[in-house]
């Protein structure tokens, strides 16, 4: 019996085959099993730089804060941001005099 990888979305160890795909019973995600798992995203900014746990980032656009009449201003300096996969928002990170929030690496370079 061949070792089959670990789910590559949860860890999980009980993944089985389907076919050409590989199947994870306790997330439901599915992934070709020919395919090399890929390393990771890369998160790149407004200006194709690539982004990294831990960087400050500037924002590039007013962006109008969701269910609030705040407004992150043009030029804002956001330090120390958290990269994500989850969602479309890409930056998890703190704004000063706003609270955490999500961003999307299109409205920010690299500071």
């Amino acid at each position: 019996m061949s070792a089959l990888p670990a789910c590559p979305q949860c860890g999980s160890e009980y993944a089985y085959e389907d076919g050409a795909l590989l199947i994870c019973p306790e997330c439901g995600h599915e992934w070709n099993a020919s395919e090399p798992l890929a390393q990771g995203k890369v998160f790149r900014d407004a200006n194709g730089n690539e982004l990294q746990d831990g960087d400050t980032v500037t924002v590039i656009k007013d962006l109008k804060v969701k269910g609030s009449s705040l407004v992150v201003k043009v030029g804002t300096k956001v330090k120390n941001i958290r990269l994500t996969e989850e969602g479309d928002h890409d930056i998890d990170c703190k704004v000063d005099g706003i609270g955490p929030m999500k961003l999307k690496t299109e409205f920010v370079k690299k500071a």
